[in-house]
């Protein structure tokens, strides 16, 4: 798997997903809050802005807002994260939300043996009612990009939205474009919609067509239907089935809300290259971790660096977003690269 060069090309990577506004409590619980900072996220967008401001590289966000001030507050937040806005599409408001709104995500980081707690409103959201159609992806797409990347989360918003997703891959490889799916399961998105299994349907449709097929331990086999009882035979199974190319995971095991043993995997070729585990990683806030990894994981394949080095670099990216707040990676390159070094405890002056 060799991706494009840049020349010629706008953007290193699109990505197509729902922008949210996350309300944080901070320290309090959801339910007892007096106050709440607001962050952008989503899971495919927290993609395209890591890969913009810790790595340098230019990105751009296939969405839609409902346009009032929520909207226009998230754009504003998209604005600082330097992602590009080409493709965001404005749907009218109706003045209440009946028809239209944007997506609210309440999240509480949790502490200790209290785990994080999330709670979303986000019900006829305008991203969850973008069809096909709604986006000319070989428009999109003449303009060049180096990679699209979406995911299950996109996919799960609609019965519309996964036929958006395979238009939208589809055009860009067309264009010649590294296609990227994250699993993402989410049990609330698919509750009223099929549960697991239609999940399963949907995700067996998109995994023979992209590239690099993503998620953590947990996720890779419950959201293809797979029984395999280790990691290993989960990946050798869906590279055996779907013939995908490159296969990452993330693995985290929580000894609570504040401490994780956390790294990633990736098999390519039939080897695995495998990031060193960091053991009691101390977590300021889980949300955005693997997205972090994604976007680390991204920028070394694109920069060419190697599966060894791109497997390090996602995973020292995810750990550095774990010690702040927000969905989103507040982390520099020199800092993921001290990392990978080993000397990220010591002080830089």
């Amino acid at each position: 798997m060799n991706p494009p060069p840049k020349p010629g090309r706008r953007w290193d990577l699109i990505a197509l997903g729902e922008v949210m506004l996350r309300l944080d409590p901070g320290d309090r619980r959801i339910a007892t809050a007096r106050r709440f900072d607001v962050h952008e996220g989503g899971g495919e967008y927290n993609v395209a802005r890591g890969l913009k401001r810790c790595f340098g590289m230019d990105t751009a966000i296939v969405t839609a807002l409902a346009d009032n001030p929520i909207g226009r507050l998230i754009q504003d937040l998209i604005f600082q994260g330097g992602v590009d806005q080409s493709f965001l599409r404005w749907v009218e408001y109706d003045g209440v939300g009946r028809s239209v709104r944007n997506g609210l995500n309440f999240t509480e980081r949790g502490f200790g043996v209290r785990a994080a707690l999330g709670c979303s409103d986000r019900a006829n959201s305008a991203a969850s009612q973008i069809k096909p159609g709604d986006f000319d992806w070989d428009a999109i797409f003449s303009h060049g990009a180096r990679w699209f990347h979406t995911g299950g989360i996109f996919a799960g918003l609609s019965p519309a939205t996964p036929e958006v997703v395979l238009q939208a891959i589809h055009a860009a490889k067309r264009h010649g474009a590294i296609v990227s799916y994250d699993l993402n399961y989410r049990p609330s998105l698919w509750q009223a919609s099929g549960g697991l299994k239609q999940a399963q349907a949907v995700n067996r449709r998109i995994a023979p067509l992209v590239d690099v097929l993503i998620g953590n331990e947990g996720v890779l086999a419950a959201a293809l239907g797979f029984h395999a009882s280790s990691r290993n035979d989960v990946i050798a199974e869906i590279v055996r089935e779907f013939v995908i190319p490159v296969v990452a995971a993330t693995i985290r095991q929580a000894a609570g809300a504040s401490c994780h043993d956390w790294g990633a995997i990736l098999y390519s070729g039939g080897q695995f290259y495998q990031a060193p585990m960091r053991n009691g990683l101390a977590v300021y806030d889980r949300i955005g971790g693997g997205d972090a990894f994604v976007s680390g994981l991204v920028y070394g394949l694109l920069a060419g660096h190697g599966l060894q080095w791109a497997v390090e670099c996602g995973a020292a990216h995810g750990a550095l977003a774990l010690t702040t707040p927000g969905d989103n990676s507040m982390a520099t390159l020199d800092e993921v690269l001290r990392l990978m070094q080993g000397q990220a405890a010591h002080i830089a002056r």
